[in-house]
């Protein structure tokens, strides 16, 4: 759905975009992840036809974002990092205005804003003014008013910067839902939680590259750092266990011992059968495995979240 071949843009001196390659599949999610400058954002207003690109090509559902520029804006929605919706207005008439902009048609601009109203939780606050609207309501319009004329892929920048865990939440089973029924999805987003939710591959950029590509599992075994904790009810099972385990680290004022592993179930079945075998019995136990904080910051280098 998506294809992005040596994708390149620089503003002045400084290269934004250094030959980023990418393909997005039909009906799935694809999360850009990456610091700030990292490139993102200009990815996606050079997929949305809004940036014109120095080098490369990109494709949308086989349309050029060049030379079909006409053809993928009426086949993709955007979602930008900052609503667009007019305060001036209601929700019922930002969609009625969205809808008429996209030439529905006045009957179908109103079918189309009452399923949307509908489908948003937005119908008791259609007719109030947006000043009443919380930050979660406002994002779910903005989204709303993306989708009016049925778009087959959108873009998502930052879609919930800002908003509560609540209304996050509310956001990802929408985009759950709109994956569910074909449509594709590419996101950017600060919120590695996010990323892993929603993500069925991740591209992670740095320097105006894409750095790795995968599903969020497969980036994960790319990051050292998988360990087990076993906790032990007394000193002497500390210490019988210690010397079982090579590189192990010790914490004896919590009785604890740290394991290094790759988190695989026959990996802690070994080390539970050996500490059977030594007679150290194991009082608790955890299980630490890479998650996307790891992997963002050994593949950017960044010593900042992601954004």
């Amino acid at each position: 759905m998506i294809e992005v071949t040596g994708l390149r843009k620089a503003y002045g001196t400084k290269t934004v975009l250094d030959g980023v390659d990418l393909t997005v599949a039909p009906g799935t999610v694809t999360a850009l992840l990456g610091p700030n400058g990292a490139g993102k954002t200009t990815t996606v207003h050079i997929l949305s036809t809004l940036v014109r690109p120095d080098g490369g090509s990109a494709t949308i559902n086989g349309f050029d974002v060049v030379r079909d520029a006409g053809s993928v804006r009426a086949a993709i929605g955007l979602t930008g990092q900052f609503s667009a919706v007019d305060t001036l207005l209601t929700g019922e008439e930002n969609l009625l205005l969205m809808a008429r902009l996209r030439h529905l048609g006045a009957k179908r601009s109103k079918a189309r804003a009452a399923e949307l109203l509908e489908q948003f939780d937005l119908v008791d606050a259609a007719r109030t003014p947006l000043a009443t609207y919380s930050g979660g309501m406002r994002r779910r319009l903005d989204l709303a008013m993306t989708l009016v004329s049925t778009p087959s892929v959108i873009f998502l920048d930052e879609p919930t910067t800002g908003l509560d865990p609540r209304s996050r939440h509310t956001m990802w089973d929408i985009v759950r839902g709109l994956v569910a029924d074909g449509t594709t999805v590419l996101l950017t987003t600060q919120y590695l939680e996010e990323a892993d939710q929603l993500a069925d591959r991740i591209a992670v950029l740095d320097g105006g590259r894409i750095v790795a590509e995968g599903t969020p599992d497969e980036l994960k075994r790319l990051v050292p750092g998988g360990h087990i904790r076993l906790r032990f009810a007394d000193a002497a099972a500390l210490d019988t266990a210690a010397p079982l385990f090579d590189g192990s680290t010790r914490d004896d004022a919590g009785l604890a011992l740290t394991v290094q592993t790759g988190g695989a179930i026959g990996e802690l079945r070994a080390v539970l059968d050996r500490l059977d075998a030594a007679g150290a019995v194991v009082d608790d136990l955890s299980i630490h495995t890479p998650d996307l904080d790891d992997v963002f910051f050994a593949l950017t280098g960044s010593k900042g979240i992601a954004s």
